[in-house]
């Protein structure tokens, strides 16, 4: 059974602390084999994804290339009807349209001593992307992931995609069709992110390497973070709905049932301030449970880490939901806006109640790579500026090098580092 929690109960301190607290993605030990095949495929390149993809995919690259070849995901994409295709235009015109407007700006300027600061953004030269093969076919996260590297002005996007028994998910290589992504290698797993991070004799390395993955792929992105800079390792995916009792119940269960179908050890959780909703919202879930497709995978979710909280005011709900810092937040409430303004941590947020979280993985716009585990704390979704970097400038000439200079040399001397020092001292020498 879900949990039930209300703030009436003399308990409830104790036992939301220890919903806040509790472990979903108990991670498989695979360090040591990850750190193996990443000094594997360092030393011997190619070879061992040959090998790997045998072994694991049942794939013979030595024979069919380990780049998957543009007449090969054109030959895939044609198989997608219209009517989808025309859906993942419709996202990633909105996708495109939502990141351009995250573009920075450049900053020059001269200060009252005469130093002229300022700051340019230049993007990677090359970005990795990583895309799960197999059953788990995810066009829209191959959207997320590629497009605001895209639009950063990232050069070069490379694509690793395993290939199960050699076969081409058709809804993928629609996306990269679509989007213009031609470098795509079949290849994955741990020896994959090795591969871009450091290089094969087929694939060049990249700067950064995003996109969704299992123990194997996240394990092997936390070893070469360092070599490359990495998005932020996903978790089981998550879901927070406040509600009001003005909601139909079935609305709100269906919500927490989009992210429990994702995983069994996805988590959806509603905060109501009406009991009874609350359990009509329960009622409503198990009987959408009977007819779902995946409803094996939603319903082992859900009785393991779903949650309905009541509380006594809607306005004490900011302060669980900061505690909880959930991917993804749904205010479905009557002023959802000021209940927005109220909360500090949250992946997405989502007002009002017309405004389905399932809408943000698809078509809304903004990026549905978001932090999991609590990681909205200090974290952001996945976004234009994660494909760029800052460089700061400074330029002094004579004046105001002798303006500023005297402090510096005052603390190089204080921190016993004379070069530093001497270093501005010889030019206020002249």
């Amino acid at each position: 059974m879900p949990l039930e929690l209300n703030a009436r109960d003399a308990d409830f301190a104790a036992r939301f602390d220890a919903l806040v607290k509790s472990k979903r993605d108990a991670e498989a030990d695979v360090g040591a084999t990850v750190a193996a095949i990443i000094a594997d495929v360092r030393a011997r390149g190619d070879e061992v994804l040959h090998e790997l993809n045998a072994k694991f995919d049942k794939v013979d690259s030595r024979k069919l290339g380990l780049r998957i070849t543009q007449e090969e995901i054109d030959e895939a994409a044609a198989q997608v009807d219209g009517t989808t295709l025309a859906a993942l235009e419709t996202a990633a015109i909105r996708i495109r349209q939502f990141h351009a407007r995250q573009m920075p700006a450049d900053d020059m300027f001269t200060d009252a001593q005469g130093v002229t600061l300022g700051h340019r953004w230049t993007p990677l030269a090359a970005a990795g992307l990583y895309v799960p093969g197999g059953k788990a076919a995810y066009p829209s996260s191959v959207l997320m992931n590629a497009i605001p590297a895209l639009v950063a002005g990232v050069e070069r996007v490379a694509v690793c995609v395993p290939t199960p028994g050699g076969e081409l998910n058709p809804l993928v290589m629609a996306a990269f069709k679509l989007i213009g992504i031609g470098e795509v290698y079949r290849t994955g797993g741990a020896q994959a992110v090795a591969a871009m991070a450091y290089g094969t004799e087929s694939i060049a390395p990249v700067d950064k390497i995003t996109g969704p993955g299992r123990d194997y792929v996240v394990t092997a992105k936390r070893m070469v973070f360092g070599q490359v800079g990495i998005d932020n390792p996903a978790g089981p995916s998550e879901i927070l709905v406040v509600a009001d009792n003005k909601n139909d119940p079935a609305w709100i269960a269906a919500d927490l049932l989009s992210q429990a179908e994702h995983d069994e050890v996805a988590q959806s959780v509603l905060i109501t301030d009406d009991a009874a909703f609350a359990a009509s919202v329960g009622k409503a879930v198990k009987k959408q449970l009977a007819s779902m497709p995946r409803g094996n995978i939603a319903a082992a979710s859900w009785e393991r880490f779903g949650a309905l909280i009541t509380v006594k005011d809607l306005q004490d709900a900011p302060a669980l939901i900061d505690r909880i810092a959930p991917e993804h937040l749904e205010l479905a409430v009557e002023d959802s806006a000021t209940l927005a303004r109220a909360v500090r941590h949250a992946g997405a947020i989502f007002l009002g109640r017309h405004t389905p979280e399932a809408i943000g993985d698809y078509v809304a716009g903004p990026n549905h790579v978001l932090p999991t585990a609590g990681a909205a704390r200090y974290a952001s979704g996945l976004n234009l500026l994660d494909f760029m970097k800052r460089t700061t400038l400074v330029q002094c000439d004579e004046r105001s090098l002798r303006a500023i200079g005297p402090a510096a040399i005052a603390l190089a001397e204080a921190e016993g580092l004379p070069a530093h020092a001497r270093s501005v001292a010889i030019r206020l020498e002249s």
